[in-house]
Formats: structure tokens, C-alpha cells, sequence
């Protein structure tokens, strides 16, 4: 059992000892150490903050905590309930709240849950704020209020269609251009939210939906992280119902993967190409991803006159060199879209809305736009931590070892190859050594990732 401390919040597995794993002290503890540096960070007396969560089993257990200890706190609560993390980052502004928390462990299974924590414009805390926020925690230096001068608590569970009138008000998506289209899709929506906003979304824009794994139970029907492996189901359903594609979320909506007409993954890092491609077809611009996402974002950008740039993994380091460098799109190859125009979070909605555009307008099937694209393949494995293992000495290494290649150290080692790249990175979110790889083929890229386990186990038992 696991509990991870970051800037970006806490995730742990429910159950067991408190500061082990995430208990209900756990949670009191770190909601306890936002809202008192909220206070500190707004200046202001009287705070209110946006509360989400998705559907996982211990879902209702930790709202209830957090919402409860921000109420003991003195700070005013607006409660979604059962939402998505774009939901919540859109409502944290239209409420003019002072931050908000979403629970959820994102594509982790469902002994996970997390408090991912928010500013005032919706966004993630930056390092320095989320390195603050643990001070706090590990001091315990909690005051709370007075009993006339506890928060109160607002229900609030239309936010999910305040979000779509959003994503349909956007710029570039006419709901009557993709109505005409006539579309047929089937979505997954690994019984939490996504199950909930995304049929919804359909139905606004005219689409024939299909539901699969809609009902949110918490009961996740399979691994919920969108990756080939785990979508068996869904690959089965669009063949069997001819639909035009298939579209699935993660728990907490906020990664977007479609299935092709050809029963076929469209490749969850071809989500952001196909999202970028439309956006820039339409709109100017620069776009930016993380190291570890496909070099086709590149390759598309460039096509369309733009400048690409690659950031650290992490929304909130993507999103700081999206501002930056002004762009237009931008996400992370894990099927995260990030669209300034709506806001600055990955957003499974609006990217949705923006592919059907793409496809109304493409003309043809969605197999045939994937084959349209460059052609990359990735192999993403892993390498479960160990407490005797030097993580960062076993980095050092590898770096010096391919210091002649073209290296980035800026998060892990990132090594780019003429032909492939490899990038080695400590997770910020599990117990493991990420191993990304991309290459022109699935083989080649398999092959990269094995030779680099190899040698990182070579060198781990030197």
C-alpha cells in the first residue's frame, strides 16, 4: 500500500495506516494544509472553494472529509459532487471561488484516491505552492474556526451542463455542422463520470451514442488507464454496431482515447495530433507538449507554419510553457487536450468536440485520417522502485552513457536518437521508473525499450 506526497497533491491507496497510505487522516491532514494556505496565499477572510470528485468506490467517503475539515476551517464550500477534473477547473472561475479539489486518482484503479489541488484560476498549484502546502502538512500547524464562524456548504450539481453549454459556445464547434454529420460512436466510460459528461455532450451535438460502462458505480469494468490492453470491449462494440469510432475517458474524464472505425486504437497520442491539426487548420499558432509525447505533434505544427515545443511532464509545466510561448493547443500525449480558449486544464470534453469537427469536415473515416498522419509508434513500460534502488545515480548513468546523442535532463533523461527517442523518468504519481519510447515501428520501439530495461538493470546490479 502507497501514499505519495507531491507538489501535485496526495495520492495514496485506501486502507491500512495513516501516513502510509491514505486514510481518513491523511485526508483531514491535507485538506487541513490547503485551506490554511489558501488563507495565507488569497490574504482574504472569507474563502470559498470548488469540491469535485469522480466516481470511484471511496469517492463519498473522502468529499465528506475534505468538505468537513474546509467547513471546520471557516471556508465556504461549493459541492459538485459526482464531477469531472475540467468540470471542476471551469467552475473554480465562474464561481470567483478561491481554489478548488478534486478527488480523484485519475487512471489509477480504484484502491486509489487523491486530493489534486487547484488555484484561483482553476489551474494546478505550481512547485513552490504544492512544496508549501506539505510544509504545512508535516508541521500539523492546523487552527481551526469558531463555531459562528464555520463555512458553509452549496450544492451545486449543474456545473457537468454549465460545461457543455462551455465547450459548445467555443469558437471553433458549430453543434449544427457536426449534427449534419450524422455520426454513430460508442463511449466507455469506465463506470465513473465520463459515463455521465460525455454522453451528455452527445446527445447536445446530435451524435448517436452507444453506452458502454456509463453507469457510475465506481465498479470500474477494467484497468481504467485508456490503453490498448484494456479496451477490448469497446474495439468489439464499434465493429459490432458499425459505428464511426469509439470514444473513452478515464475516471476522471480528463484523458480522451478513440477507437477507429476498424475496431483499431486511433493511438492515444494521436488524440492531442488529430486535436491540433483541426486548431491549427483554423488558427495560427504555436503548440507544446511534454518529453514524453509523440514527435507527430511536431510534425503537424510545422506543417501548418507553427513552432513546437516540448516541457516537462506534468500539466502544470506544460501549461506554463503553453502561456509562455502563447499556444493555440497544446496536452500531453496521454490523450490530454489543453484549449486555452476554454480554459487551462486537459479536457476530455472539449477535445471530443473538437474531433467531431475534424471528422465532419475530414469527410472521410476516422481509419483513414489516422493513416493520413506520420507515423510513429510507442512503447511505454515501466520499472516497479524497490527501496535499495538509486533512481537518480541509475539517471546520472544513463546520461553519461549516451552523452554524445541529443539529451534533456530538464525531467529524468530524455534521449533523442535520429531515427527514436527514449525517455526515463521517476513517476509523480506510482512507485515505478517510467521507460517511454518511440520509434517508426512497433518492434523497433519494443526493442529500444527492452535494451534500455537491460542496461538500467545492468547498472542497478553493479
Amino acid at each position: 500500500m502507497t501514499l505519495i506526497k507531491s507538489i501535485s497533491g496526495i495520492r495514496g491507496t485506501i486502507g491500512g495506516k495513516p501516513g502510509d497510505n491514505l486514510t481518513p487522516i491523511d485526508a483531514v491532514k491535507f485538506a487541513a494544509a490547503y485551506g490554511i494556505w489558501l488563507k495565507e496565499y488569497s490574504k482574504k477572510n472569507k474563502l470559498k472553494v470548488v469540491i469535485g470528485r469522480d466516481a470511484r468506490l471511496s469517492g463519498e467517503m473522502i468529499q465528506n472529509l475534505v468538505v468537513s475539515t474546509l467547513v471546520g476551517l471557516g471556508i465556504d464550500v461549493i459541492d459538485l459532487d459526482l464531477s469531472t477534473t475540467p468540470t471542476v477547473e471551469i467552475a473554480v472561475p465562474l464561481e470567483q471561488a478561491d481554489g478548488g479539489i478534486i478527488l480523484t486518482a485519475s487512471h489509477n484503479p480504484k484502491q486509489w484516491n487523491a486530493l489534486k489541488l487547484l488555484n484561483e484560476k482553476g489551474e494546478f498549484l505550481d512547485a513552490a505552492q504544492g512544496a508549501m502546502i506539505l510544509k504545512i502538512a508535516e508541521e500539523e500547524d492546523f487552527s481551526f474556526s469558531e463555531v459562528d464562524d464555520l463555512g458553509t456548504i452549496i450544492k451545486n450539481d449543474a456545473y457537468i451542463d454549465i460545461h457543455i453549454d462551455e465547450v459548445l459556445n467555443l469558437s471553433l464547434v458549430d453543434a449544427a455542422v457536426i449534427r449534419a454529420a450524422k455520426f454513430k460512436v460508442v463511449v466507455d466510460g469506465v463506470n465513473s463520470t465520463g459515463g455521465i459528461a460525455i454522453p451528455r455532450l452527445l446527445e447536445a451535438l446530435g451524435v448517436e451514442t452507444i453506452e458502454l460502462y456509463c453507469e457510475p458505480t465506481g465498479h470500474f469494468p477494467h484497468n481504467p488507464e485508456p490503453l490498448k490492453e484494456h479496451l477490448g470491449d469497446i474495439c468489439d462494440l464499434v465493429l459490432q454496431e458499425k459505428a464511426d469510432f469509439g470514444i473513452v475517458v478515464d475516471p476522471d474524464v480528463d484523458r480522451l482515447a478513440f477507437i477507429s472505425n476498424d475496431g483499431e486504437m486511433f493511438g492515444e497520442e494521436y488524440t492531442l495530433v488529430a486535436c491540433a491539426d483541426y486548431v491549427l487548420g483554423k488558427t495560427s499558432g504555436n503548440t507544446v507538449s511534454n518529453l514524453s509525447s509523440s514527435r507527430a505533434l511536431r510534425d503537424i505544427t510545422r506543417k501548418h507554419g507553427g513552432t513546437y515545443e516540448a516541457a516537462a511532464v506534468g500539466e502544470v509545466n506544460v501549461v506554463t510553457k503553453m502561456k509562455a510561448n502563447q499556444a493555440v493547443i497544446g496536452g500531453e500525449g496521454n490523450g490530454g487536450i489543453i484549449y486555452p480558449e476554454s480554459h487551462y486544464g486537459r479536457d476530455s470534453l472539449v477535445g471530443t468536440a473538437l474531433f467531431l469537427m475534424l471528422m465532419a469536415e475530414y469527410g472521410g473515416t476516422v481509419a483513414e485520417l489516422r493513416a493520413s498522419y506520420p507515423s510513429y509508434f510507442m512503447s511505454k513500460k515501466k520499472i516497479e522502485l524497490t527501496p535499495d534502488l538509486d533512481v537518480d545515480g541509475i539517471l546520472a548513468s544513463m546520461a553519461k552513457k549516451y552523452e554524445s546523442e541529443e539529451l534533456s535532463t530538464i525531467d529524468g533523461v530524455k534521449i533523442d536518437f535520429p531515427e527514436n527517442w527514449v525517455h526515463l523518468r521517476k513517476s509523480n504519481t506510482e512507485p515505478i521508473i517510467r521507460i517511454y519510447t518511440e520509434a517508426k515501428s512497433q518492434v523497433e520501439a519494443d526493442a529500444l525499450a527492452d535494451k534500455i530495461i537491460a542496461e538500467i538493470k545492468a547498472i542497478a546490479n553493479t
